[in-house]
């Protein structure tokens, strides 16, 4: 019975001889590859990364805290017996990412390493950012879709607080871009923090990572204390107009005590008493209110979370970015496998015998 099965024999000796003889062009192939990779390599700018890790309090407490450590060892994270807190470590990424975070970072001054740009951070990524090569194509299809565009594009900021954000359409490529420089990971056992900032300039890196740090701190300690601040604030108004009544009780009090020393009728004595037992009800008041401030402040103490910065940012002396002997042998490779594929197709018919 007869196979009708074709099978491909690689002439291996036949493919070396024209590799052999091809040596020049694969050469040429070879250089003009490594002048491509060498120009890659030295125009992409580099980046330098900065880490900062933090570690928050726990909320849980008592036996349900002890549940919450034992399961966050196996990789669980459990909210037992926690008070109804909206602003957990899991979601702290999708804070960070968040437009309204990020807007809060473009009044940052920022100054380069070699103090030649001081600005703010808005004004520094749309103004002294480098862009790579490979880049510029994109940069201008983007320039000339935006151009097109334009007309539907808005003029301007609102950032209304409770309304929407209106933005720009650089204002939006910026808030996509530092949300893609800004990396925030929080590990599930620990709940430590750790945000890695990436920039071009290794101390803008790194004054960045303190300072969405910092952010970070204040928006949870106002997220946590909302309800305890505007409890002091309730009780500090009360607090001053008790205090006005009871200065106001003990002025007239005074006064007609004053005036009528010497008078011994009763309806005055009478009068006298009244404003002496509403002074004293005033100023039990005022005291009552005084120890509840005390105690608002207190609360709003209690409420501030502790933060514990387990490593401070801290300026790279070395960049993270692809080294240029890599970038160069990567586009060497190419190059050679380009002029393979070229010959393989020339010569398909030596190279491969069916």
């Amino acid at each position: 019975m007869s196979s009708n099965k074709k099978f491909i024999n690689i002439d291996i000796a036949e493919c070396i001889k024209i590799l052999k003889a091809d040596k020049k062009n694969i050469g040429i192939y070879c250089g003009v590859a490594a002048i491509l990779g060498l120009i890659i390599a030295f125009t992409t700018p580099k980046v330098y990364k900065s880490t900062v890790m933090l570690a928050p309090e726990e909320s849980g407490q008592g036996f349900s805290g002890s549940i919450s450590s034992l399961a966050s060892m196996v990789g669980m994270n459990m909210k037992i017996g926690q008070t109804g807190d909206a602003l957990y470590p899991e979601i702290y990424p999708d804070l960070v990412s968040s437009t309204d975070f990020v807007l809060g970072l473009f009044p940052i001054q920022v100054a380069t390493k070699d103090n030649s740009v001081k600005c703010d951070y808005y004004t520094y990524l749309t103004k002294y950012q480098k862009t790579a090569l490979v880049d510029f194509p994109k940069a201008g299809l983007m320039m000339m879709v935006q151009k097109l565009r334009k007309a539907d594009q808005p003029h301007g900021t609102s950032t209304n607080e409770g309304g929407p954000i209106w933005l720009s359409k650089e204002q939006e490529d910026v808030v996509k871009g530092i949300s893609g420089n800004i990396d925030c990971a929080v590990d599930k056992k620990t709940n430590v923090i750790t945000i890695t900032v990436t920039d071009q300039d290794p101390l803008v890196a790194a004054t960045m990572a303190d300072s969405v740090k910092q952010h970070l701190q204040t928006a949870i300690t106002n997220y946590r204390t909302k309800k305890a601040r505007i409890d002091l604030q309730y009780m500090e108004k009360l607090y001053a107009d008790a205090k006005q009544q009871y200065d106001r009780a003990r002025q007239l009090y005074a006064g007609y005590a004053d005036a009528n020393q010497d008078v011994v009728l009763e309806s005055y004595k009478s009068k006298e008493e009244d404003l002496e037992n509403e002074m004293q009800l005033k100023y039990n008041i005022y005291t009552t209110l005084v120890e509840q401030l005390q105690l608002a402040k207190a609360k709003v103490q209690e409420q501030t979370p502790a933060f514990t910065v387990v490593q401070s940012a801290t300026v790279p002396s070395k960049h993270c970015g692809r080294p240029k002997v890599v970038t160069l042998a990567i586009w060497i490779f190419l190059g050679i496998f380009v002029r393979i594929c070229v010959l393989v197709w020339k010569n398909k018919e030596i190279f491969i015998n069916i």
